[in-house]
């Protein structure tokens, strides 16, 4: 986790490609584990980076309802995207976990507890949807009186490079969930790309004392006014042209009087419950547990997985489960993650990523969802509605 600010935090200074390069091997030989952007199966995903030439250099993606598809720039852009169909939560929160182990010898057990694991992450290009994201699953995995041993490991030593967006998604909304596209909050770097016919740098905004002392260690030269208005002109185009966006409307509210809404039935004709919006979120957070026996019986084990409120076992109870239907399912996640998360959390569960609209194989869009019930009420429907 970003340390506190250093004094120098207002201080923007400029490093060119090369100076990039410098970043990623500073970091590589403070131990670090760097994780970033490559292309991978057809996607911009997050993996291990040896170096400059991983970056997904001159690529973009093409995002519109239940499409994503790769696509070649006219520059050499290295963050020329949006955002891919893995999040950040993929290395802080795991999607599988062992718990704890059990041996018997004889007739002695013992029981031996996961010892969490860091990995001394450093995280490159975390925009600001995404870091917003971070901060909530911070106040839900870390911010109350069960702290999640695991994810903490993981989340204090995590240096962050965020970057703001120079490229909107045709799915994303982050800008109506007040999450971007300029990042803020807690981060050790903050990078704007900068292209030009004659140049290729990185403005460089310093967040705490550990990204200025790397900072201090690559080759830059002091900001202009003519870069900072550069990177200003970037951040306002890429606000600009969002894909979608949310009414603006009280969603909390327009939801929770809206819960026996004839909308929830005709979504849920074309959901599949296939649990891909949730996987691909940056804030979902459940999970489940399984235990594991040999059959010797010697050895057992629990593991956490990632699951999904869309599964029928997650709702499931003595008898049954408790949410049978596809609607009441896809109610439960839209109205937990965009209403009662700010009972629990006081915040929204989403920042306008637009992962869950790109990802759904058949192109359901919650910003439409969520317009489609506000746009009823307006014209008298009410609860129901009917007019």
């Amino acid at each position: 986790m970003p340390e506190t600010k250093s004094s120098a935090a207002s201080d923007r200074r400029v490093v060119t490609v090369e100076g990039l390069a410098a970043l990623i091997g500073a970091l590589r030989r403070r131990g670090r584990r760097v994780i970033g952007p490559r292309v991978a199966d057809g996607a911009i995903v997050y993996d291990d980076l040896d170096g400059l030439d991983d970056l997904p250099r001159g690529v973009t993606d093409e995002q519109e309802p239940g499409r994503y598809k790769l696509a070649s720039r006219d520059d050499d852009a290295l963050f020329g995207y949006a955002v891919g169909p893995q999040s950040w939560k993929k290395f802080l929160h795991k999607p599988l976990l062992r718990l704890w182990r059990a041996e018997r010898s004889g007739d002695d057990i013992t029981v031996e507890a996961e010892a969490p694991d860091p990995q001394n992450f450093a995280f490159i290009g975390v925009r600001a949807c995404e870091l917003n994201a971070i901060a909530i699953q911070d106040r839900v995995l870390m911010g109350g009186d069960y702290v999640d041993p695991h994810y903490k490991a993981q989340r204090d030593g995590a240096f962050i490079v965020a970057h703001n967006c120079g490229e909107a998604g045709g799915t994303c909304f982050c800008v109506s969930m007040k999450a971007g596209p300029k990042v803020a909050g807690d981060f050790d770097l903050a990078l704007t790309e900068l292209l030009s016919p004659t140049a290729h740098e990185f403005l460089v905004e310093i967040g705490s004392r550990a990204g200025a002392d790397i900072l201090a260690e690559l080759p830059s030269r002091p900001a202009s006014s003519d870069d900072l208005a550069a990177a200003a002109r970037v951040v306002a185009d890429t606000a600009a042209s969002m894909g979608r966006q949310m009414p603006d409307v009280d969603i909390p509210a327009l939801l929770m009087r809206n819960l026996q809404h004839p909308r929830w039935n005709e979504v849920a004709q074309r959901c599949l419950s296939c649990a891909n919006c949730t996987m691909v979120c940056p804030t979902c957070f459940c999970t489940s547990v399984e235990d594991y026996n040999d059959l010797a019986g010697v050895e057992s084990s629990r593991t956490r997985r990632w699951d999904s409120c869309f599964t029928m076992d997650y709702s499931y109870i003595h008898g049954g489960s408790v949410r049978p239907s596809v609607s009441s399912r896809y109610r439960q996640w839209m109205t937990h993650k965009l209403a009662t998360w700010h009972e629990q959390f006081g915040t929204s569960g989403c920042v306008g990523c637009g992962r869950c609209i790109s990802w759904c194989p058949v192109g359901i869009d919650i910003t439409e969802e969520t317009q489609a019930i506000s746009d009823t009420e307006k014209a008298g429907g009410g609860r129901n509605g009917k007019s």
